[in-house]
């Protein structure tokens, strides 16, 4: 969670799945595809704040989070369709918005899939670390 002013709140909810010795992004998780950014049912991305997520805005609503992973790029996907058991995905149709996510290394191995926030003043940075990859974008109020 990160709480914005006013106490204005962006919530994600997933499950976390672990390594276990896999090659994971390029392997348990092909580059290219959509992912549903965890394990078990839909990861779920809950804002009480209209927001500018990767740039694009994003009403105050409930949504479902989705990733496509690449080696040097990822996209976000935020979409409509809520209640969703994992996979699959329900298409482009329902998607609210994709925006492009940052991909750096994470300081160390990361044996568990962990989504978590990082609060810089008026701003929170979403970041996605499993195995060696983090994946981030910036999300900030809309004004």
């Amino acid at each position: 969670e990160c709480t914005l002013s006013a106490g204005k709140t962006i919530t994600v909810d997933y499950s976390s799945p672990r390594a276990k010795g896999r090659k994971i992004f390029g392997g348990l998780v092909p580059f290219g595809e959509v992912w549903r950014a965890g394990a078990n049912e839909a990861t779920t991305f809950v804002t009480t704040e209209d927001l500018k997520v990767g740039g694009k805005d994003v009403p105050a609503g409930n949504y479902t989070m989705f990733t496509i992973p690449e080696e040097h790029k990822w996209t976000l996907i935020i979409s409509k369709k809520t209640g969703e058991w994992g996979i699959p995905y329900p298409g482009e149709k329902s998607d609210f918005v994709r925006t492009e996510m940052s991909v750096s290394s994470v300081p160390e191995h990361a044996e568990d899939f962990t989504i978590a926030f990082d609060r810089e003043g008026d701003r929170c940075t979403l970041r996605l670390d499993w195995e060696t990859t983090r994946a981030s974008v910036q999300i900030s109020e809309k004004k």
